[in-house]
Formats: C-alpha cells, structure tokens, sequence
C-alpha cells in the first residue's frame, strides 16, 4: 500500500527557511496533486498549498504567499514545501496529502491519503 512520506521538519529560527520534502514510498507521486496542510495545537487545519499533477498548477492560501512555495522536483519525485521568512504564528504538524485524480482539494479528508506528518517549530 503506498504512503506519503514528509520530511525536513525541525527547529527554525524567526525569520528564517525552511524546506519540508512530500514523497510516495513507491516513487509514483508525479501522477498525484498534492496539498500541504498544516495544523497547530488549538488551531484549525488549514491547506496551505497544493500543486495539481495534470500541468503543476500551484495555489497557496493567503496566510504563506509570497512566503512558502510549493515545487515539484520530476526528478527526484518529492514535492517540496519551501518556506521562508518563517513567523511565531507558522509552527505546526506540516503534512502532505496526495489526490489520486490529480487535482487540488480543499480539504484533507477530499484528499485519497495523506502522511504522518512533520514537526516544524520557530523559536529563538
């Protein structure tokens, strides 16, 4: 049964980058749009970006544009999460969730399946 599986997650300062990587254990995630959720403690989950498989159309919500940028490497297929200028309010479980026809969703259980996720805090 194939899974997602994120990486890159840990401690950043403020201010600072960070880039979270999203794969398939089978190396199938190009057919695949994948969507980054992030949930924090108290704190609704929030899709933060999604990139589709049909022409790698990418949308982020208001809340990381201009911040974070969603990228499909073909190569190494990972999708990857690169986030800069890293704020108090960006800590959380970051996870990747993957859509079997290939378009973005709004919400994680539209999603077909989705990682365990990775833990990125900010502190000083």
């Amino acid at each position: 049964q194939v899974q997602l599986v994120e990486s890159g997650g840990g401690l950043v300062l403020p201010g600072g980058s960070q880039t979270l990587s999203c794969a398939t254990t089978d190396g199938t995630l190009e057919y695949y749009a994948i969507g980054w959720f992030r949930q924090a403690p108290g704190k609704e989950r929030e899709e933060i970006s999604c990139v589709s498989s049909m022409d790698d159309t990418a949308v982020s919500s208001d809340s990381v544009k201009g911040r974070f940028t969603i990228t499909r490497d073909k190569v190494k297929n990972t999708v990857t999460l690169q986030m800069t200028r890293l704020k108090p309010e960006d800590p959380a479980k970051y996870s990747c969730a993957a859509d079997l026809w290939g378009e973005c969703k709004s919400t994680l259980p539209q999603y077909d399946f989705w990682g365990q996720g990775t833990q990125v805090t900010v502190s000083s």
